[in-house]
């Protein structure tokens, strides 16, 4: 786990005590015992979160927010596709969520500060978030909605996880590297010769129309120029900085990449804020390239429940993330896998993987019940679309390569707590309408009865 070096205390368990408040109403008395996220708050392990997570904090400075509020935030989030802005405004509207995460009484106020859980997230870091998983996991097993045996049995596939940027061309970063070295060096009281403030934005407007028009000759000659504003920009600023800082070092650096990148090179930089972003083709007639990083995801080959996701970057072949893969379903699950069913993507690594028995599509001659199980491989593209359009996987806005781990992981546990919030919603509505008939045959004898009597 990352660790933050920071002046927070261990945050303090939250405790529900029966006391009561005069002025406010308990939740647990104004909430219906029977809805979905009443019953999860009281089947997940909150606890353990605290336990894994108290290492992270010192035993000094003021005490941090509790555990389980941002846990819970966190879940809110990719389970109803929110925002940090948007699931904090509607914390403050719905009293479900708040029991959910540990409050006791209901609140008018906001919890935290939207900020915070950024700075939770860097504290806790990819591999403490794994921990989220493994509770979704660990608590449908304990609801008996997911058996420990199909853990064993799982589908593997790879998709594309997009990075929140504009689409890249020459011009625009130029400009862009332009922009974020000029405000770079005014913040640092840097006096350049010429911003071009002015010839920078009038040059990219005109390249645009002119790429527009199809006056391609004309387009790049206004790219030229953006270009040639960059590197005099770039060049003005390391003159008069011999040793820069870290922040305006970093921006150099990219600037130096974009300018001197060309078409055909490989490792170029795609955005300035997120020089991590790699050009990946997928086949997709509708999308020939998607910019991003590859994300690898394994789910039950039964149940359709997700054991691990994991953002790989490099653009590694699919076969040589296979391993890797299942070692991370095993860490979430606890249950090693011994089948596996992927694509033909995979072809050539059951080597990687000794032990496991690894089924490609269109492998034919199989006995029924594997033929069967093959077939389900297919499965794991609806719940990609899912954890895609559903849970925040479509468009990654948190920063940097942990920042694409960490956003891959969470997409999961949205995924996961969906299915466990509509199988609780589906447990209470059975339940009730198990008691509706029950009331129905208890009036029909009571009717028998009268007419017995009369």
């Amino acid at each position: 786990m990352a660790r933050e070096t920071g002046d927070l205390m261990t945050p303090k368990p939250q405790e529900k005590t029966p006391q009561e408040d005069m002025f406010r109403n308990r939740l647990d008395v104004m909430l219906d015992h029977a809805h979905p996220l009443y019953v999860l708050a009281g089947q997940i392990d909150w606890s353990s979160f605290e336990r894994a997570y108290g290492a992270l904090y010192s035993e000094h400075g003021r005490p941090g927010i509790a555990t389980r509020l941002m846990v819970g935030l966190h879940y809110l989030k990719h389970t109803y596709n929110e925002s940090d802005e948007s699931v904090v405004a509607r914390f403050v509207e719905n009293p479900y969520w708040q029991y959910f995460c540990g409050l006791t009484h209901f609140t008018h106020r906001l919890p935290i500060d939207p900020t915070t859980m950024t700075r939770w997230r860097k504290r806790i870091g990819a591999d403490g978030m794994k921990k989220l998983l493994g509770e979704t996991i660990a608590t449908a097993m304990r609801r008996q909605d997911l058996a420990p045996h199909e853990c064993s049995k799982v589908n593997v596939d790879t998709t594309v996880q997009e990075k929140a940027i504009a689409h890249p061309t020459d011009a625009r970063l130029y400009q862009k590297a332009r922009l974020s070295l000029v405000r770079l060096a005014k913040a640092r009281g840097l006096k350049l010769r010429q911003s071009y403030a002015r010839l920078g934005k009038e040059s990219l407007r005109k390249q645009g129309g002119y790429a527009h028009a199809k006056q391609f000759k004309r387009a790049r000659r206004e790219t030229r120029r953006l270009r040639t504003f960059l590197g005099r920009v770039m060049r003005d600023i390391e003159r008069q900085c011999a040793q820069p800082d870290e922040k305006l070092a970093t921006a150099l650096s990219v600037a130096r990449r974009i300018h001197a990148q060309k078409r055909d090179d490989k490792g170029k930089v795609y955005s300035v804020h997120a020089a991590e972003v790699e050009c990946i083709s997928k086949g997709k007639a509708h999308k020939r390239y998607e910019f991003g990083c590859k994300a690898s995801v394994v789910s039950t080959s039964r149940g359709n429940w997700v054991l691990a996701s994991d953002a790989l970057h490099g653009n590694p072949y699919d076969g040589h993330t296979l391993a890797a893969a299942l070692a991370s379903a095993q860490a979430a699950s606890g249950i090693e896998a011994v089948q596996a069913f992927v694509d033909k993507g995979y072809r050539g690594a059951a080597k990687d993987v000794p032990g496991v028995e690894m089924y490609v599509s269109g492998t034919r001659r199989l006995p029924k019940a594997l033929r069967k199980r093959l077939k389900r491989r297919q499965a794991i593209e609806p719940i990609i679309g899912h954890m895609k359009h559903d849970h925040r996987m479509d468009r990654n806005f948190l920063r940097g390569e942990v920042g694409d781990a960490i956003n891959a992981i969470l997409a999961a546990c949205g995924f996961n707590m969906a299915k466990l919030v509509r199988a609780a919603a589906l447990l209470a509505r059975l339940f009730w309408l198990g008691y509706l008939f029950e009331f129905d045959r208890r009036e029909e004898r009571s009717l028998d009865q009268a007419l017995a009597v009369a």
